[in-house]
């Protein structure tokens, strides 16, 4: 079966951030065929259409690190009911300038976790509406808004909860299968 190379964003620059938390657990109960790579953001500047004719070496190294990927995997908190300020800062830059969209026809999966009891569903729905108008497919189901409890996944990615951890387990085993299909449908190289 054919390996995938998957970049994550981590919508928290947060170093201890419970999303970390969650993207190393789901790196360790993916599939062995997807390859992980974080994508980080935190250099960038705020983006500008200033910068459009010249864009600084730190937003091209970003746009080359998605351009590497075969799909994109989101794990994002969820700040005042939206997706925090760095990560949409980072859309923008990896979207522009117009007709250079990196995340066009990129399989996309997005996920996250906070303590609240509906996760990070408001946030997700902002999300996925900005990834759509990107034209990144993105899978819809199954749906993931984990409720984050002490001690539900350490720092090592390890997940307390045996639902929790089969229900993820079987969310990035649905990403894989939603890569390959879209992948075939729409090559990279179209």
């Amino acid at each position: 079966m054919k390996t995938y190379k998957v970049g994550y964003f981590i919508g928290s620059l947060a170093k201890g951030s419970i999303n970390r938390k969650l993207s190393t657990a789901l790196i360790k109960l993916s599939p062995p065929n997807l390859q992980f790579s974080e994508i980080p953001f935190k250099d960038l500047p705020l983006y500008s259409y200033d910068y459009d004719a010249d864009y600084p070496p730190v937003a091209k190294a970003f746009k080359a690190a998605i351009a590497e990927a075969d799909a994109l995997l989101f794990v994002t908190p969820e700040y005042n009911r939206s997706i925090p300020g760095g990560l949409k800062n980072a859309i923008d830059w990896a979207s522009r300038p117009y007709g250079t969209n990196s995340f066009a026809r990129k399989p996309s999966a997005v996920i996250g976790t906070s303590p609240g009891a509906i996760g990070t569903a408001v946030a997700q729905q902002s999300l996925r509406s900005v990834l759509s108008f990107c034209n990144a497919p993105q899978m819809n189901a199954p749906e993931a808004y984990i409720q984050f409890k002490p001690g539900l996944i350490d720092d090592h990615g390890e997940v307390s909860d045996p639902s929790t951890e089969t229900f993820l387990r079987d969310y990035m085993e649905a990403f894989h299968i939603f890569i390959a299909r879209v992948t075939s449908v729409l090559p990279r190289d179209a």
